[in-house]
């Protein structure tokens, strides 16, 4: 059995991760702007789950949070860093407050918490940090590119993570879903509040993520079931990518990359003063 805080779980993936974690038989502290959302989750696993306020953009419920996790359990096993919301804009149609927003959010929430984690699992010796990234993390692409900075700076400090902790038997992983059926394309998507007319394939884009939100063909619940695997695991995989499409897109963008890299080889090699 081991003890679960994760943050984001009101509804989509942060909730099937909870949910998969409970059935699995492990003690989950559930986390949500609005913990009453969790209230079905908490009945139905009275002596296992827990649902508690938190905004990861409030540093002082980060710590309520973390403190409640010890308070009702003992310690924290597996942190799941979840939260996170959708913006979509042109590059240049965004918004300083809304972009600094994102961040709070995506990005530095996630700072924040792990600041407060990690010295809990340093203390035990062992831990488990999953986060939750995303396809946009790997490629960028339009109206999405926002988005896509917050979670190309997730998978950097993923990566550097897992080798600071790892002398302390601490894992990092990091979970990238495609294209799955959440309300992250729909109520959670924030939107740039102008549009530029120029930008017309970056609107029907924003359109084109819009139309689809309901119909997207990725099951949450596979992602919950992946994150007790990777909790399971004694040598789980630094990126766990989820969806053929998130596959599809990567191994395009490497062999993009590797003919690129090819290609201009003899300027990158070729930098040094004479000898």
């Amino acid at each position: 059995m081991a003890r679960w805080l994760i943050t984001g779980c009101s509804t989509g993936i942060g909730r099937e991760i909870a949910t998969a974690a409970l059935e699995a038989g492990h003690q989950v502290v559930a986390t949500a702007r609005r913990p009453e959302t969790l209230d079905d989750v908490v009945s139905e696993y009275p002596a296992t789950a827990r649902a508690v306020e938190l905004d990861v953009t409030n540093e002082g419920q980060i710590v309520d949070a973390v403190q409640r996790t010890i308070d009702e359990f003992g310690g924290i096993d597996v942190l799941v860093n979840n939260a996170g919301y959708g913006y979509m804009s042109a590059v240049e149609e965004g918004e300083d407050d809304e972009i600094r927003k994102l961040f709070d959010t995506n990005f530095f929430g996630i700072v924040d918490t792990l600041r407060l984690v990690l010295p809990v699992m340093r203390q035990q010796g062992s831990g488990h940090v999953i986060n939750i990234s995303s396809m946009t993390g790997l490629v960028a692409n339009p109206p999405n590119v926002f988005y896509s900075c917050t979670k190309f700076a997730l998978e950097a400090l993923g990566e550097g993570l897992a080798k600071e902790v790892e002398p302390f038997g601490i894992k990092v992983s990091s979970i990238e879903p495609g294209a799955f059926r959440t309300d992250w394309a729909s109520r959670s998507m924030a939107e740039s509040s102008s549009a530029i007319a120029e930008y017309e394939d970056v609107q029907g884009r924003k359109d084109m993520i819009r139309q689809f939100a309901e119909h997207l063909p990725g099951d949450p619940r596979k992602i919950g079931e992946a994150a007790v695997l990777l909790a399971g695991m004694d040598d789980p995989p630094l990126r766990l990518l989820m969806g053929k499409d998130v596959l599809a897109a990567t191994r395009e963008k490497l062999e993009a990359m590797s003919t690129s890299i090819d290609a201009w080889e003899h300027v990158t090699t070729d930098v040094d003063f004479p000898t």
